[in-house]
């Protein structure tokens, strides 16, 4: 009698923490990874109308960029340079 008591305590608490950890994946994925996989699915899936848009947009912004007299802040620069200092000392 005591083991039957025993095994229906068991899989009640299996059943329990199944449906917790159902719950708490789901909730999860709603919350942190959908928003992630829609942008992701909207990038896959552009048509070549889009993409070209989307390319123009960065010809402009280059263009605009180039006409400024300084792109880089002062510490943006030295920061850019050391970076690229390092990657060259390592490819070396």
């Amino acid at each position: 009698m005591k083991s039957e008591n025993n095994l229906k305590t068991f899989f009640i608490k299996l059943v329990a923490i199944t449906f917790s950890i159902i719950i708490i994946i789901n909730v999860f994925y709603n919350i942190f990874l959908s928003d992630k996989l829609d942008v992701l699915n909207k990038l896959s899936s552009l048509d070549k109308e889009t993409a070209d848009l989307i390319k123009d947009k960065v010809r402009s912004e280059l263009k605009s960029g180039l006409e400024k007299e300084q792109i880089l802040s002062d510490e943006d620069a030295i920061l850019i340079k050391r970076f690229i200092e390092k990657i060259s000392s390592e490819i070396k």
